[in-house]
C-alpha cells in the first residue's frame, strides 16, 4: 500500500536522503516504494543536536538514511549511550526500547522513541534548572 504524503506551502520533506521543498501550493503524492522518509519536523540538523539525547536522535537520524555506514554509526550511538546512561541512569528504559528497535533495523520506531527520550530530558534538565 502507498504512503500518501501531503505537504504544505515550502514544507521540507527527506526521502531517501534527497531533501524536497514543496513549491507555493499543497502537493499531495503517494511514495509506492519503501524508501526512508522523514518530514521537516523530524529532521534534525548536526548543528542542532546539543544535547545527549538530540545527538543520540541524530545518529539514529543516520543510521536511517545511510546504512552503508552502520557499523561506525552503531559505534558512536552506544558511544552516547555509554556516556548517557553514566549522566541519567533513570534514562536506561528509554533506552533499552530504542536499542531494541536498533538491532533489528527499526530505525524509523527508534527516531520515534528517542523523541519521547528527549521530552524527557528537557524535564529533567527544565526540573533541575528550577532546584537551582
Amino acid at each position: 500500500m502507498p504512503l500518501k504524503l501531503k505537504l504544505k506551502p515550502g514544507e521540507k520533506v527527506l526521502i531517501a536522503g534527497a531533501l524536497i521543498t514543496n513549491g507555493d501550493a499543497p502537493a499531495h503524492f503517494s511514495i509506492e516504494n519503501k524508501v526512508p522518509l522523514l518530514r521537516e519536523k523530524d529532521i534534525l540538523a548536526e548543528n542542532e543536536a546539543h544535547s545527549m539525547c538530540e545527538k543520540i536522535y541524530f545518529v539514529i537520524q543516520l543510521m536511517y538514511f545511510s546504512p552503508d555506514n552502520i557499523k561506525e554509526l552503531h559505534q558512536l550511538y552506544w558511544k552516547h549511550v555509554r556516556t548517557l546512561l553514566k549522566a541519567s541512569p533513570s534514562m536506561m528504559e528509554h533506552v533499552s526500547g530504542i536499542s531494541e528497535k536498533i538491532l533489528v533495523e527499526k530505525y524509523y520506531d527508534a527516531l520515534k522513541l528517542t523523541r519521547t527520550m528527549i521530552d524527557y530530558e528537557r524535564k529533567l534538565i527544565s526540573h533541575a534548572k528550577e532546584s537551582t
